[in-house]
């Protein structure tokens, strides 16, 4: 049973929410704002947050931009009631593992919780590390390292990473990394253009020209092991 936190100023949201989440098995809870969140997460981290972009005080990037300092694996799903792609993408490049746009559906957002929550648990099951160069991943202590310095990867990036490191030199393209990284059969692809130039920042020595994860134009991405 995971325990998720739900975040949104909408209280008849927030509380619809959390009925589906409980009803699929889940523990789940609300508060309404901000500060509220990163003070409970705090005190007693849960397995996943739900955090709404439009909080008051303290908004919803700001509260995810401080959740992945302190505590870059927590799974975080935002919701935004901005349908511009430049916010959702926002949200992503702060740290954010998904995102769901209102007016939604909770059996949506109870399926993209499931998804989020079964990737982080088998990432802590015990593989082989995984080796490109100066990268690894160590897949069962769910931490990747460049030169033996641990990189601050969020769940997803980790997972897109240890994807590609597990298939090197096989060019993917973007609609297959979201089925095979992330179970998505639907979605917008620009989320993985948005996770590849996140993690390139990350792993490579200059990101605007990359030698590890490569684009294979008209295709997608391939990795590249020196």
């Amino acid at each position: 049973m995971s325990q998720v936190l739900v975040v949104d100023d909408d209280e008849t949201v927030a509380n619809v929410v959390v009925g589906y989440l409980e009803r699929a098995g889940h523990t789940a809870r609300y508060l309404t704002d901000g500060q509220s969140a990163l003070e409970a997460v705090a005190l007693d981290a849960p397995d996943l947050v739900v955090l709404d972009l439009m909080l008051p005080g303290v908004d919803g990037l700001e509260v995810c931009r401080r959740l992945r300092r302190s505590l870059p694996d927590l799974p975080i799903i935002m919701l935004t009631a901005l349908a511009e792609a430049e916010d959702r993408i926002a949200g992503l490049e702060v740290g954010a593992d998904d995102y769901v746009t209102k007016p939604f559906s909770p059996r949506e957002l109870v399926l993209r919780v499931d998804s989020v929550l079964r990737r982080s648990a088998m990432m802590r099951r015990p593989s082989p590390v995984l080796r490109a160069g100066a990268i690894a991943v160590d897949q069962a202590a769910r931490k990747a390292t460049r030169d033996g310095v641990e990189l601050a990867l969020t769940v997803r990036e980790l997972d897109l990473l240890a994807f590609l490191m597990a298939h090197p030199g096989v060019a993917f393209k973007r609609e297959e990394l979201m089925r095979e990284v992330w179970g998505w059969t639907f979605g917008d692809q620009s989320t993985v253009t948005v996770h590849v130039r996140r993690l390139r920042e990350k792993v490579e020595d200059d990101p605007t020209n990359p030698k590890l994860i490569q684009t294979v134009w008209g295709v997608g991405y391939r990795l590249e092991v020196p």
